[in-house]
This record gives structure tokens, C-alpha cells and sequence, in this order.
């Protein structure tokens, strides 16, 4: 160092204890603390971005399948399926995910995921229906008005769009459960961000695996919204990744996340509102999470 340079240094140094000489005792106390608050954060921060740096790594071929297997839970594997509306739902249900799409004045506590998709299609240079150019919502506003509307021009565009994006859909769903892992381990914190990092992990160890972590998250979201809560409750992908009692590996992994998501599911319906029949809905759901282990 220069003799300027440390002329500098130590100037900024002696300037700098002064300058805190002349607090008060409590600042100097409300200093530190300040410091330590930052240093944690800090800390929990770089912890969560190395927990985020793992991603699920799956060939083209691998992405195509899971996707079809999915298109088979949502949709029966039709092309009819790919345009839905549920009873007692205030939003279509489009794609092989039947990803959610609210009409332009309707919200509610689940998560939007159909523009997302629309967004990621355009990305990747997709020609998009007429319908979907306005991207300002579901311009159905009712089920009862979306059904009716099944067989006009508008409706079969759509439908024929969703049909020739089936692998592009796939790939959708995996990049989703891809920035779903940051999201969780935000929301687990430092404490708790290092187990279900390491759960997730070895789920992903199989292809099987790989297979219930993109369908779940599709099927039920991250779990990190406080939208997405019975009686305090979540049910999404955290959830169940936080319920595994099972520090396995491989099929028995697969095994502890799937008996994990039963659980979560049949809470989720015992605390649901009365007025919403979740019940009606278990045993189907329940069917699916079967398909995680091949029952």
C-alpha cells in the first residue's frame, strides 16, 4: 500500500471512530444490533441460494412422458379434456395441467398458472389463438356460457392450440417445479430449508420421482401462498416434502412422499369449507398420488 493510501485508510479509520464515539451508548447498542439483523439475513439469503442452485435435470424424451402421464390424470388423455370447466369452480381449466384461468373481473385463492403458460408458448415462438392475443383473461365469464361454447370456432382453435403444444406444455411444467424449490425454501427458512432440500433431492433421484414432484406441484402448487391454506394449513408441494418420515432413497423415497401427500390431501378436505364438498374430490386425488409408486 502507498504511503497516500494508508494515509487515506487510516484517516477514514480515526474519522470513522470518532464519528461513533459521539453516539450514545443506546445507538451503539441499536448499531449492533442492525448489523447483526443484516449479517443473519445475510446469511439465511446465501444459505437459500445454494440450497437453489439444484434442478431437476430430465432428457427431452423423460419431459414428454411425464407429460403424457399427467395429460392422462387431468384430462383422461382427450383432446376434449384440454379445454374443462369444473362444477362448483369459478375458472376454466386448460392444457394438459388444466392450469387455472380466471374471466377478466373473477379472482380467487389458487394460483393463476394458464397465462404463465401462454407467456412461456410465446417465448418459444408458439402462433397463439385469437382467443389468447387480448391477454386479459377467460372471456368466459361463467361455466354454464364456457360449455356452451364448446364447439364454436373460438372454443376449437383453442383446444387445437393446446393439442400442438402438448410437449411444450410439458416442458412448462417441469421449469415450474424447477423455480418451485427457491420458492419452498424461502418459505421453510434457514432452520428448516437444509431437510427439504435434501428430501426434494432424493425423490428426484428417480425417474419415478421426478414424475409426483411435476405431477404434485402442478396438481396442488408450492404450498407457499397464504391463499392456499385451510385452517392455517397448506397442501401443496412444501407440505408434503415437510410430512415425509422416511430419510430414504430411490422407490422408498417415492414411497415416503407419496403416504406424505395422503395425509396432506385428507387434512386439506377436513378442513376445507363445508360449502366446497372436497370430499367428493379425495378419492380421485388419492387415485392419482397411486400412480406415484405404480399402483
Amino acid at each position: 500500500m502507498s504511503a497516500r493510501a494508508a494515509g487515506i485508510s487510516s484517516l477514514s479509520a480515526a474519522r470513522t471512530g470518532m464519528l461513533l464515539n459521539k453516539f450514545p451508548s443506546s445507538s451503539r447498542r441499536a448499531l449492533s444490533r442492525q448489523r447483526r439483523t443484516t449479517a443473519l439475513a445475510a446469511a439465511a439469503l446465501f444459505v437459500s441460494c445454494s440450497f437453489a442452485t439444484a434442478a431437476i435435470s430430465l432428457s427431452q424424451a423423460d419431459t414428454r412422458r411425464i407429460g403424457k402421464r399427467i395429460w392422462q390424470n387431468e384430462c383422461g388423455g382427450t383432446i376434449e379434456g384440454l379445454t374443462s370447466w369444473n362444477a362448483g369452480e369459478n375458472f376454466a381449466s386448460l392444457g394438459i395441467g388444466h392450469f387455472i384461468w380466471y374471466p377478466k373481473e373473477e379472482r380467487g385463492p389458487f394460483e393463476e398458472s394458464f397465462p404463465k403458460f401462454v407467456d412461456f408458448a410465446a417465448g418459444h415462438s408458439a402462433k397463439l389463438p385469437e382467443v389468447l392475443l387480448p391477454r386479459d383473461g377467460c372471456p368466459w365469464k361463467t361455466r354454464a356460457e364456457f360449455n356452451q361454447a364448446s364447439q364454436t370456432p373460438r372454443m376449437k382453435e383453442l383446444r387445437q392450440f393446446l393439442a400442438d403444444t402438448v410437449n411444450l406444455q410439458a416442458e412448462f411444467l417441469v421449469q415450474r417445479l424447477q423455480q418451485a424449490l427457491p420458492k419452498m425454501l424461502a418459505e421453510s427458512g434457514a432452520t428448516n430449508g437444509a431437510q427439504v432440500q435434501q428430501r426434494f433431492e432424493r425423490v428426484a433421484g428417480s425417474p419415478m420421482g421426478c414424475y409426483a414432484l411435476v405431477d404434485y406441484v402442478n396438481f396442488k402448487g408450492e404450498g407457499v401462498l397464504a391463499t392456499e391454506r385451510y385452517a392455517g394449513q397448506g397442501w401443496g408441494l412444501l407440505q408434503v416434502l415437510q410430512g415425509m418420515t422416511q430419510e430414504s432413497s430411490g422407490r422408498e423415497a417415492v414411497k415416503s412422499f407419496a403416504e406424505s401427500a395422503r395425509t396432506v390431501l385428507k387434512n386439506r378436505v377436513r378442513n376445507s369449507p363445508p360449502e366446497r364438498h372436497e370430499a367428493r374430490w379425495l378419492p380421485g386425488w388419492l387415485k392419482r398420488i397411486d400412480t406415484y409408486v405404480g399402483s
